[in-house]
């Protein structure tokens, strides 16, 4: 039973705003730019230099603050004094965007307030300070809904709430562009270790077992071992119990099993692998039946790998085909740890069938990227044919982690890093903090950038695209399952691959391509290791290596 009182795992840091991105005119606000300016997070009796709202027969008053970047939490507005010192209404809408704070409810570009209450009215005090929101955001715009009324603002600052955690891995390269996109990708991911692991800070806040393993492989690369991982792994593992697919999908299912193997070899931790003993030969007793006499998958409804993948239904069968194999591998060789020799047998018995039907990919590069990874068709051709035809087009921020990691197998690592650049380097281009829910190159086209006002004759990149369940404003700007770019630099281009449960053995083979040099470190629960790759001018490569005791080096 859970107990009545609990530790928050995360800290409130007060974040000031950085910019006044638009106010309104006619006098309406007097010295905006004092919410820029550090003070005391008290309220004194004697007002000096407030920002003043004011709404009188000139017009209504209103501010657009930008804090910099994406955060999670809320804000506090501190009030000197108000019109006959009585409480005052204020609108606060919080944005990922410039045009989502500014944007009215409802409407065409689908502004909501689902999952996280993000336009909403409020009474501030007079001498006192309110607190409101709890949701991702980098823009705040504040009105004065009172008429004929005025409210003296001395402060309005972020709470910043997030998990404080030293970042164990690092990056670096000769290309700027490629440290910002591993940045990103890694500050995407920890904005999303609340509580528990979820899928976006804004939208939907909930965890998502498939959505979780690409993040997993980035908390992994950056903070190593934290619990949010298992954490979540068990919430979700609790409230499906067999044989109900987890979140309602039959592939989040398998994912949950992926996970476990990835987490069990990056932490060695057979204690907490031993507690899904029994949930998890069950679930490998169920996956390990979903094969025809056709030999092909049979799993059920809730078929689903990723949005854009959608209404295709031979790509979803061939991702789920290809998904299965890897999930049954995975799972056999958890059995062996576990000393589950039965299950571990109904396991490779039903690859055995299953690598006999090699599914088309349909033009999908998810389907091909997974087919790769299962082993089931050569990568090399997937990839000449499928996925490095139109370079980053037709793809998703969330399988774009398999395509990357398939193109490796192919061994086409400059065509992966140009794909880091073009795709994830876009949306940096449009003033990405952190990487959205989904992106597709074709959307750039005239577009405005997200943190400023839509000039005329642009494209809103936020609430003029999107699609499925993210249209239009909806469509979340912090999305954990888009951070697969961090783990994939550290693993290919670093070359840091995990050998041995626990980081006992550690592979290191570095792949730069047109890169100069590349450097950084690698969470081990042995200790930190380190590497500096330099490219020599006969293209060979000069590294250094560092590791702590108890973990072996081994190169190719």
């Amino acid at each position: 039973m859970a107990s009545r009182t609990d530790v928050d795992p995360r800290v409130r840091r007060y974040v000031l705003p950085s910019r006044i991105v638009w106010h309104s005119e006619d006098k309406t606000v007097e010295n905006p730019d004092m919410l820029l300016v550090p003070r005391s997070g008290q309220v004194t009796l004697d007002a000096s230099k407030p920002c003043v709202l004011r709404n009188d027969k000139t017009g209504q008053a209103g501010v657009l603050l930008d804090f910099g970047k994406e955060l999670h939490g809320g804000v506090q507005i501190m009030v000197w004094h108000t019109k006959d010192n009585k409480q005052v209404r204020l609108r606060v809408r919080f944005g990922e965007s410039v045009s989502e704070a500014m944007a009215e409810f409802g409407g065409p570009k689908n502004t909501t307030n689902d999952h996280a209450i993000r336009d909403q009215s409020i009474l501030v005090p007079w001498l006192g300070t309110a607190e409101v929101g709890n949701t991702g955001f980098r823009f705040v715009r504040i009105d004065l809904q009172d008429a004929d009324s005025f409210v003296q603002l001395k402060m309005v600052r972020a709470v910043f709430l997030y998990r404080d955690l030293p970042y164990l891995g690092s990056f670096r390269c000769s290309d700027e562009r490629l440290n910002r996109i591993w940045a990103t990708g890694a500050y995407t991911v920890h904005l999303n270790m609340q509580d528990y692991l979820w899928d976006g800070v804004k939208r939907d806040r909930l965890v998502w077992i498939g959505d979780m393993h690409p993040e997993t492989m980035s908390v992994c690369s950056v903070f190593g071992a934290v619990d949010v991982v298992p954490r979540s792994l068990d919430l979700i593992r609790d409230e499906t119990p067999l044989p109900k697919w987890m979140n309602g999908i039959s592939s989040y299912s398998m994912w949950w099993v992926l996970i476990q193997h990835s987490w069990h070899l990056h932490t060695g931790d057979v204690s907490y692998l031993q507690q899904q003993r029994a949930y998890l030969t069950g679930l490998l007793d169920l996956l390990a039946g979903q094969v025809g006499p056709d030999n092909r998958e049979t799993m059920p409804a809730g078929r689903f790998l990723d949005w854009p993948s959608s209404g295709n239904d031979p790509a979803i069968h061939a991702g789920l085909h290809s998904l299965l194999v890897m999930t049954l591998r995975a799972g056999a060789e958890l059995c062996d740890v576990l000393d589950e020799p039965t299950t571990k047998d109904k396991c490779l018995a039903a690859i055995e069938k299953l690598q006999k039907h090699v599914p088309d990919p349909a033009g999908s590069k998810q389907a091909a990227a997974l087919i790769a990874l299962a082993g089931l068709d050569d990568p090399a051709k997937l990839n000449r044919e499928v996925m490095a035809v139109d370079g980053p087009r037709r793809m998703s921020t969330f399988y774009g982690y398999y395509v990357l990691q398939a193109r490796a197998m192919a061994g086409d690592y400059q065509g992966a890093i140009d794909c880091i650049r073009q795709y994830w380097g876009a949306m940096l281009d449009l003033g990405a903090t952190t990487f959205w829910e989904d992106f597709d190159l074709d959307w750039t086209a005239n577009a405005g950038r997200i943190d400023e006002l839509v000039p005329e004759g642009k494209k809103d990149i936020h609430g003029d695209f999107g699609n499925y369940c993210y249209k239009g404003f909806r469509h979340s700007l912090c999305h954990g399952w888009a951070s697969g770019p961090t783990a994939w630099l550290s693993e290919h281009v670093l070359g840091i691959r995990v050998a041995e449960p626990g980081g006992r053995v550690i592979r290191v083979e570095p792949h730069l391509a047109d890169l100069d040099w590349a450097e950084g470190s690698f969470p081990t629960p042995r200790g930190i290791v380190k590497v500096r790759h330099e490219k020599l001018a006969d293209g060979s490569i000069k590294s250094s290596i560092t590791s702590p005791p108890g973990v072996k080096i081994v190169r190719p």
